[in-house]
């Protein structure tokens, strides 16, 4: 690649790519069926003294995305040191790309950018971490809220529910086996890795894993600890918006339904910018054994996804407009 090519993609992929993101977003707002109704909502309920509750959720996005910003500039660092602000920026960055992939793929390499050139393939691994404690919270505390809709259903047998109690078993039971199986394989990462490295063919690639080693109890208990506060912050959302929507059912309730939401989410293949559509669908069938307040629960199901995916999102690709993405 000659020194001219290279000037030119430097200083016109960012913007490239920040026109076809904003673009993409645009089309997939306006393709949202319910999105209307619940904008409708959002505006109409703005002029209730409750009104603060939305302002509390918009604060508690940034400290949301702030702490997964600082979970992943932890992460970095046994390969390299990242400022607060640049590990924010290649979050938002994340997000950005995450829109259009499924499972939301696109989020790694819109992070690993911001790295050094030899350190991208090796933060892969590194990030790989930082999930798999945000995905133990989520089956942990949604398997005990698993349990309460459990026994919910069992002890209302008049509830109409398409929820089977043996369908129930049997995701209690296979939530309960890949929580302990994740809990075993995060506090055994460094032995787990010393022990796939004696393998020949991963040994001949052990340079991009083997940082996995330099992470022990303390840095893990630390990052699951920043992963609980995050998820705990992203529920305290929902309860918020829930209670402004009108939904009238106690505060743990809303939690507990909340984070069995979430973790079938988690469960369910999607693609980002589709996903209020089955936040929808999963909070109705959900909330709909303690509450007919479909028009809520939708509404709060399309305000998350604005404020929690939308807007970091379209922030994110504002910042890839002055990265240089095109290096040696």
């Amino acid at each position: 690649m000659n020194k001219q090519l290279k000037i030119l993609l430097n200083y016109f992929v960012g913007p490239i790519i920040f026109i076809w993101l904003s673009y993409s977003i645009y089309q997939q707002i306006v393709a949202q069926k319910d999105l209307k109704q619940s904008w409708e909502v959002i505006l109409d309920t703005f002029s209730s003294t409750a009104q603060w509750r939305v302002y509390t959720v918009c604060s508690l996005m940034i400290l949301n995305w702030g702490l997964e910003a600082k979970k992943w500039q932890l992460l970095m660092r046994p390969i390299q040191t990242l400022t607060f602000r640049r590990a924010f920026r290649a979050v938002f960055s994340g997000q950005a790309l995450a829109l259009g992939t499924p499972n939301r793929v696109g989020e790694y390499v819109g992070r690993v950018v911001y790295m050094k050139d030899g350190n991208r393939l090796r933060a892969l691994s590194l990030s790989a971490v930082g999930s798999v404690a945000q995905l133990l919270v989520t089956f942990f505390l949604g398997f005990i809220s698993l349990v309460y809709v459990y026994f919910l259903l069992d002890l209302n047998p008049t509830l109409t529910h398409p929820l089977s109690m043996l369908w129930l078993k049997g995701l209690l039971a296979v939530i309960f086996s890949a929580t302990i199986v994740l809990f075993l394989f995060y506090y055994n990462l460094a032995w787990i890795t010393s022990m796939l490295e004696r393998i020949p063919f991963v040994a001949k690639y052990s340079y991009f894993i083997q940082k996995l080693e330099t992470l022990h109890s303390k840095q893990l208990n630390i990052i699951i600890g920043l992963s609980l506060t995050r998820y705990l912050v992203y529920v305290l959302q929902y309860l918020l918006l829930y209670q402004f929507f009108g939904i009238n059912i106690i505060w743990w309730q809303i939690i507990c339904l909340t984070s069995v939401q979430l973790l079938i989410m988690t469960l369910l293949p999607s693609i980002a910018l589709a996903e209020v559509g089955i936040r929808g669908k999963v909070s109705i069938a959900l909330f709909s054994l303690l509450t007919t307040n479909s028009l809520g629960i939708i509404a709060t199901s399309g305000s998350i996804w604005l404020i929690n995916l939308i807007i970091p999102a379209l922030a994110g690709s504002l910042m890839i407009l002055g990265l240089r993405i095109v290096r040696k």
